[in-house]
């Protein structure tokens, strides 16, 4: 006869549950690090319909100079001449890996992202911004979507910084820089 615990599960049941669990786990930072990343190369192939799904509804996109609310703004911004501009005079928005934190059905991310610009004809390439990142995403019916992203360029101001600590609340000296 098998001794089965209180809570009715056998040890290798508990083991599996375990495993699913953190398999689980895994593949939700997986799906939500592969959604951030996929903002570059769709932002800079101009696909304003595909940028703006990355987004719940009425989620918000956060940048410096613009606040856009829902998916219609987020297309419009990557419709704009000056996108468009960006666009044909060649222009890369690299994202860095994410720092990610899944809690249920929420998931909080850090990085950095650079926007970098062709030259021209002089040739190379320069940055025009370097920015910290912090999403906020939510696991839906058609899985995980970007409810808030703000970006702040890294220009020495002190909100900058905050972003990116907010992705890491379990570090004491780090907890009283975090974004509410």
């Amino acid at each position: 006869m098998t001794d089965v615990p209180e809570d009715g599960m056998t040890d290798i049941e508990q083991r599996l549950a375990g495993l699913e669990k953190r398999l689980r786990h895994v593949e939700d930072e997986l799906a939500i690090t592969r959604l951030i990343l996929s903002y570059g190369p769709l932002v800079d192939s101009g696909g304003a319909d595909a940028v703006a799904a990355l987004w719940e509804r009425d989620g918000v996109y956060d940048v410096d100079e613009l606040v856009m609310n829902g998916r219609a703004e987020i297309a419009a911004m990557v419709r704009s001449d000056a996108h468009q501009g960006w666009i044909s005079g060649g222009c890369a928005h690299v994202v860095g890996t994410p720092r990610v934190t899944v809690t249920g059905d929420e998931a909080v991310a850090v990085c950095y992202s650079l926007m970098i610009l062709n030259g021209g004809p002089q040739g190379g390439f320069t940055v025009r911004r370097a920015t910290a990142n912090h999403w906020r995403l939510r696991r839906g019916p058609q899985g995980w979507l970007v409810t808030t992203r703000t970006n702040r360029v890294l220009d020495g101001r002190p909100e900058s910084p905050k972003l990116l600590a907010s992705g890491f609340p379990d570090q004491g000296e780090l907890k009283e820089n975090t974004v509410p």
